[in-house]
């Protein structure tokens, strides 16, 4: 099975320093033959956050509903996710500690080593697509998760921190 994974995330004002509601939308897409078998969609607000946060929780969210072992495509308009593992960002991060080139702690650790957790079983690649570029799928998790925030039904991001 193969499976597409599209992800977005955002934050009321772009939320870099948190202190907003923000929500993510995730479009997962199952392929069998190369012909669409199945869709489904999540989408979650949260009440404070940030918007690095939502891009990786979007991705999780999709790869934590997945029952078993797959060949998946990640696609998001986040640099911060696509890079981290394209530019092997995520290789240097683990090798020095959980320190950035900086030598700062590494932003989201918690959601980082999640994420590394939920792609182990998978054969996995990521793809970036540029945002707000009329890229369908793009744009429905977009909606998806400006609708989420906007909502009234925001959770608690337990692991962010001012």
């Amino acid at each position: 099975m193969f499976v597409k994974l599209f992800s977005d995330g955002a934050c009321s004002g772009n939320g870099k320093e948190g202190n907003c509601p923000g929500g993510y939308g995730t479009i997962l897409q199952a392929f069998n033959n190369g012909q669409i078998v199945a869709e489904r969609e999540y989408s979650q607000g949260y009440v404070n956050t940030t918007n690095n946060r939502m891009e990786l929780l979007g991705v999780i969210k999709g790869l934590e509903s997945l029952t078993k072992p797959c060949d998946i495509e990640i696609i998001s308009d986040s640099k911060y996710v696509i890079d981290a593992f394209n530019q092997k960002w995520i290789d240097s991060w683990i090798k020095n500690g959980w320190k950035n080139s900086k030598k700062d702690p590494v932003k989201n650790r918690d959601l980082w080593e999640r994420l590394l957790e939920l792609i182990k079983p998978h054969n996995v690649k990521f793809t970036w697509v540029k945002g707000h570029n009329d890229h369908e799928e793009n744009e429905r998790c977009d909606k998806l998760a400006v609708n989420a925030y906007s909502g009234e039904n925001l959770i608690i991001d337990e692991g962010f921190t001012h």
